[in-house]
């Protein structure tokens, strides 16, 4: 009787999350579908067209679906793997990101996959032996390739997908192993490369495709945190209303005071903190050391700002 109520209740989640999946179908964006479905086309140009011809391997499920198509049959290929892979990954972090990512995130490998199979098996491009646009120059396949499919994956993440199922459990492990999610997939990424070594008997592929990864990394990092980060600029001083003054006259934007006292002396302080471009940075300081020598200026990188707008009144 335990074991019915147990297969019961669990059989009522099922439910729940299918019904719950379903109703976020509905509030799916089609700005984000469109540029998830280019994101998937975007990774499998870089992989196809780059990468595969000349063996080269992508990070992750997408290099593990590479090397696991070269040592299978020929009908388990790229495109097999990809779904095979990816799926049951994004459905275990379900609960952890939530029913809108993991619906993004299949459909963005399905797109992938489908363009994969699409320039390999359909379209008049002959990938089996080297790249069309770079021949065998293993050098310009691993950077292009890299940065390419570093464009689609950054794409994918920005607008609220994934490539990698590899990632989801970066962040679903990350703290139960006390490790960085940069620390999990670098540490996958490490091992997928010594398989590819052994498997191949070879390691300057392998060596390559690490070359692979750092311009796709780099890629990711660009599309998804900016090229030109915003810095958020903390200003510690005893004359915030002068400094106020100045800095809301040259740069014309809003500008937040903060009320501080200092830890030894005490003493009551103003922090006027303001969100500028890297090329406001150098006149900003200029300003401020003029109107108060001693102010503190501490400056961070932020990786992106949003202003939210009121939703309007129904």
């Amino acid at each position: 009787m335990r074991m019915m109520d147990k297969v019961f209740w669990k059989g009522v989640k099922v439910i729940k999350i299918i019904v719950k999946v379903f109703g976020e179908i509905k509030r799916l964006r089609p700005k984000n579908l469109l540029l998830l479905a280019l994101s998937g086309l975007v990774n499998a140009f870089g992989v196809t067209v780059f990468l595969s011809p000349v063996k080269l391997y992508d990070s992750g499920i997408s290099g593990t679906s590479m090397l696991l198509a070269q040592v299978t049959p020929p009908a388990w290929d790229l495109s097999f793997f990809l779904i095979v892979l990816n799926v049951p990954l994004f459905l275990y972090g379900l609960k952890k990101q939530g029913s809108r990512f993991t619906i993004y995130a299949i459909y963005t490998v399905m797109v992938y996959s489908l363009g994969a199979w699409l320039i390999t098996d359909v379209l008049p491009i002959d990938v089996s032996l080297a790249s069309p646009l770079a021949g065998s120059d293993l050098l310009l396949c691993a950077l292009f390739g890299g940065l390419i499919s570093g464009l689609g994956s950054g794409l994918a993440i920005r607008f609220g997908g994934a490539m990698d199922g590899i990632e989801v459990m970066a962040v679903i492990f990350s703290k139960k192993l006390g490790i960085s999610v940069g620390t999990l997939v670098m540490g996958y990424n490490l091992i997928l490369y010594i398989a590819c070594g052994v498997v191949i008997n070879s390691w300057i592929l392998p060596l390559y495709s690490i070359v692979t990864y750092m311009a796709a990394l780099k890629m990711v990092d660009a599309i998804v945190e900016g090229f030109d980060r915003a810095k958020s600029v903390y200003i510690v001083t005893t004359r915030h209303e002068e400094i106020c003054a100045s800095l809301s006259q040259v740069f014309e934007q809003g500008i937040t005071v903060l009320q501080a006292q200092g830890f030894f002396s005490g003493a009551e302080r103003k922090i006027v903190w303001i969100v500028l471009n890297r090329f406001q940075i150098s006149r900003m300081r200029e300003l401020v050391h003029a109107i108060d020598p001693s102010a503190y200026i501490a400056i961070y990188e932020v990786a992106d700002v949003f202003k939210l707008e009121p939703e309007p009144a129904r």
